[in-house]
């Protein structure tokens, strides 16, 4: 015997009908949609992303500022890196080394942040130790791999710039040395 025949002497004419009538019904019914178009915004903006400084030997407690090298920049169109902040959209950014510097070189490496502040110019800002504000810190330490964070209120276009402080008093070298800063925005 067929399936088909199975089935039918299983269920019946009336259970064929009903089934039947359920695959109308189930058939008949109104779907709804609904499009959403996404689109996709940067609240962070990379400034000048390479720079050379000269660094002499023995120098201690020295200031060197991303952009910019030897000096801070006049104005805020040169800046490391830029955040822009939507209403109810606050932002962090995780600012680290991708490598410590060598601390057989350097005595201290030290990073911190000002932001640009219209008729004030060049205000420090506070750094943290995690993204969603943890302890303050005084500066990220460049001798080590932790990061530093800087967290920005909803509603902000702010420009940043990257100050390190540093001595290199422990050898007599001149083998040339990079520094690479990594700059991650992260929800705060």
């Amino acid at each position: 015997m067929s399936k088909i025949r199975k089935i039918r002497a299983l269920l019946g004419i009336k259970g064929l009908l009903a089934i039947a009538s359920l695959t109308s019904i189930a058939l008949a019914l109104v779907v709804y949609t609904t499009a959403v178009t996404m689109q996709p915004t940067s609240q962070f903006t990379l400034g000048t992303s390479s720079d050379s400084w000269t660094v002499y030997v023995n120098e201690v407690n020295e200031v060197r500022y991303l952009p910019g090298g030897d000096s801070a920049p006049l104005d805020d169109s040169t800046f490391a890196f830029e955040v822009v902040t939507d209403a109810d959209k606050v932002c962090a950014v995780q600012i680290e080394l991708t490598s410590a510097m060598d601390n057989t070189l350097f005595s201290n490496f030290d990073i911190t942040v000002s932001r640009w502040v219209a008729g004030t110019g060049w205000v420090s800002t506070q750094l943290y130790n995690s993204a969603t504000g943890g302890s303050p810190i005084s500066s990220i330490d460049g001798l080590t791999t932790n990061p530093g964070y800087i967290q920005q209120a909803a509603s902000n276009d702010i420009v940043y710039l990257v100050e390190v402080t540093y001595s290199y008093d422990l050898v007599d070298t001149l083998t040339p040395i990079t520094a690479t800063f990594q700059y991650t925005p992260l929800p705060a």
